[in-house]
């Protein structure tokens, strides 16, 4: 269940990322209230997962995620642009993620 909590409080990490990106330095009222929200709940499941999960990895997991997810986001929105190069680059997160939790 924790890896489960963890998994999702990183996608919410993306959420609460984006939303800030979105708010215009919180003066937005819907992308700061998502902002708000998101950045609670998921720092809760992270909280929760590192009851049962070793705090280094939990971390990096959710880090992980949660950056992985904002660049591809970004990229699918047209904010930021894609490229082979940041493809690796993002595929070296996932690999790392994946990694930590076969490792655990």
């Amino acid at each position: 269940m924790s890896w489960l909590v963890l998994v999702l409080s990183g996608v919410l990490e993306a959420v609460w990322a984006t939303a800030l990106g979105r708010s215009d330095v919180l003066t937005r009222l819907g992308p700061s209230i998502v902002f708000v929200v998101a950045m609670i709940a998921s720092m809760i499941g992270l909280g929760y997962a590192m009851k049962e999960l070793p705090v280094g990895t939990s971390y990096a997991v959710w880090v992980g995620i949660g950056a992985a997810l904002t660049v591809v986001v970004a990229m699918a929105t047209g904010t930021e642009s894609a490229s082979v190069a940041k493809g690796v680059c993002l595929a070296a997160i996932i690999g790392g993620v994946i990694g930590l939790k076969l490792l655990h």
